[in-house]
């Protein structure tokens, strides 16, 4: 999302990044929804990951909700609508989570339920702590839970053996899906590889997911570097999906044309195409 805002001339200043959109506009979100559904998206995530108190503190609730309805309207009559659920302060700054997120965590989760979500998504944790906090105030909803970390755009803020670890206690909270997100494309698969031998499989293990950021510009897979960018980033998930991935989306850097090449390389969009 906040990658298409700013390819669309969209300002997303900090600290609220992409929710200003959903004050000033609105349609350009519902849109940038649109055209992932149209590429073949199932599972679109609404533009909550920074709806926050903390950050609008007079109209969080608002504009949480605002942005569960754009998804909807936005995506296919069939689609899903994940509620994303990001770290209080920055998500690569672990060391900023704050002692107790537990409270604010909740009070998010059950306004996206009340908002009619379909999944909550607990995303782009690379603090397990807190993370975890977000999954059982998501959990607590009765709600569907995924939950999702990130070793950061450098791959270094959770080793792949640290990432299992979180896993299996996200697993032993009750999540339906544990993914990986805003990792390198070029460096998914050592994360991913950890998280199917921790909690994936056939045998009785949970969904593994992932969606990277697409690195560098000179790696070519997003930004909008080369033509060649969706298939080169295809060419990355098809490895993460032989090894046994079976929920594959983008991050930061991929737009619908990247989304598109997966629908279109790995099958009906059911079954192969993840958050936006």
């Amino acid at each position: 999302m906040g990658t298409e805002l700013l390819a669309r001339g969209i300002p997303t200043p900090l600290p609220g990044w992409s929710a200003h959109a959903l004050i000033d506009h609105p349609e350009t979100v519902e849109q940038i929804h649109r055209d992932y559904a149209g590429a073949g998206a199932s599972v679109h995530t609404a533009n909550t990951f920074r709806t926050r108190r903390r950050v609008f503190p007079d109209r969080w609730q608002e504009l949480a909700r605002t942005a569960v309805r754009l998804a909807r309207r936005g995506g296919g009559p069939d689609h899903r609508v994940a509620g994303s659920i990001a770290p209080l302060e920055d998500c690569y700054r672990p060391d900023l989570s704050p002692a107790d997120p537990g409270p604010e965590h909740a009070e998010m989760a059950r306004v996206l339920a009340g908002a009619g979500c379909d999944v909550l998504l607990c995303e782009t944790f690379p603090h397990v702590g807190e993370a975890l906090a977000a999954v059982q105030a998501a959990m607590d909803t009765g709600l569907e839970t995924w939950v999702s970390f990130t070793a950061g755009p450098g791959a270094d803020l959770l080793s792949p053996a640290q990432m299992a670890g979180a896993a299996r206690k996200a697993v032993g909270l009750g999540v339906s899906a544990v993914l990986v997100n805003c990792v390198p494309a070029s460096r998914m698969i050592e994360f991913v590889r950890a998280v199917l031998d921790a909690v994936g499989g056939s045998g009785g293990g949970v969904p593994i997911g992932a969606y990277a950021n697409a690195g560098t510009p000179d790696e070519r897979m997003g930004w909008r570097s080369a033509p060649d960018a969706p298939a080169r980033y295809a060419d990355a998930a098809e490895v993460w999906i032989e090894a046994g991935v079976t929920i594959v989306g983008g991050c930061c850097g991929t737009g619908p044309e990247h989304i598109g090449e997966l629908a279109r390389r790995f099958g009906p969009p059911e079954s192969s195409s993840g958050p936006d």
